[in-house]
């Protein structure tokens, strides 16, 4: 039985990597601020899908939690960390300026540092063992000027590509996913609203993590779920700056 970790599990893509992983077997460690979530989320985890699940409150943008969270990963007893899904994350829902300098920096140590932290106790554990997977949670808005989320999201999707690189051969993958505009809590959580986009633009968490889950297996390092999202980041990528810019500014 392997051990799957993930960041962000008690709602949104966290919540369905969770269910998808214990349904194929993995054994679950669930990380996120809310313990009532959580608790929930692990009785029925258990009940429906059989597996064990531990509870590890922690909030990631607080360095004490982070290293209780890095802690686990660097166990090696009963259940070392086969999986892990680097998913917590979250929209600010203003812009830079209007934004408290304190909000910043925690979405910054939720989104970039604890991504790094993770990943450096998840490479020192799974290198030497020969085996082991990492999952990211980037962003179409990755590739877009959307304030620091989409910089955020940048350094991902960067990070990981060039991490999978260098893994080659260690028996480690690493993979990121970009997805598009989910069906989740997220953009409710971030006060977006979420009616002015059409029904065709959205995706559901069950594809996205169904994607994600398969490329990882394949040993990708990147997937963008969905033809749409797709060609939309290719456009993103090859089109002038100033124009991704100025499409931005609808985001």
């Amino acid at each position: 039985m392997t051990t799957a970790l993930i960041t962000g599990a008690s709602a949104g893509l966290g919540t369905e990597f969770a269910w998808q992983l214990a349904e194929s077997g993995h054994d679950l460690v669930l990380v996120a601020r809310s313990v009532d979530r959580l608790e929930t989320l692990a009785e029925q985890l258990r009940a429906a899908a059989r597996v064990q699940v531990e509870v590890l409150p922690a909030d990631l943008a607080d360095p004490d939690q982070l290293a209780l969270v890095v802690e686990r990963v660097h166990a090696g007893s009963p259940a070392p960390v086969d999986v892990l899904v680097l998913n917590a994350g979250y929209g600010l829902g203003a812009t830079f300026h209007r934004t408290a300098p304190g909000v910043e920096e925690a979405a910054l140590a939720v989104m970039v540092t604890s991504v790094l932290v993770l990943a450096r106790a998840a490479v020192e554990e799974m290198v030497p063992r020969g085996r082991g997977t990492i999952i990211t949670v980037g962003s179409v808005a990755g590739l877009m000027a959307s304030g620091t989320y989409s910089a955020h999201k940048a350094w991902v999707r960067t990070f990981t590509e060039g991490l999978g690189r260098s893994l080659r051969g260690t028996g480690v993958t690493a993979t990121v996913v970009n997805p598009g505009l989910t069906r989740t809590e997220f953009h409710d959580r971030a006060g977006w609203r979420a009616s002015g986009f059409p029904r065709w633009a959205w995706l559901s968490a069950s594809d996205v993590v169904a994607d994600t889950l398969a490329a990882a297996r394949a040993g990708r390092v990147e997937v963008t779920p969905s033809l749409r999202y797709r060609a939309a980041s290719w456009l993103l990528r090859h089109l002038p700056r100033g124009v991704v810019r100025r499409i931005s500014r609808s985001f």
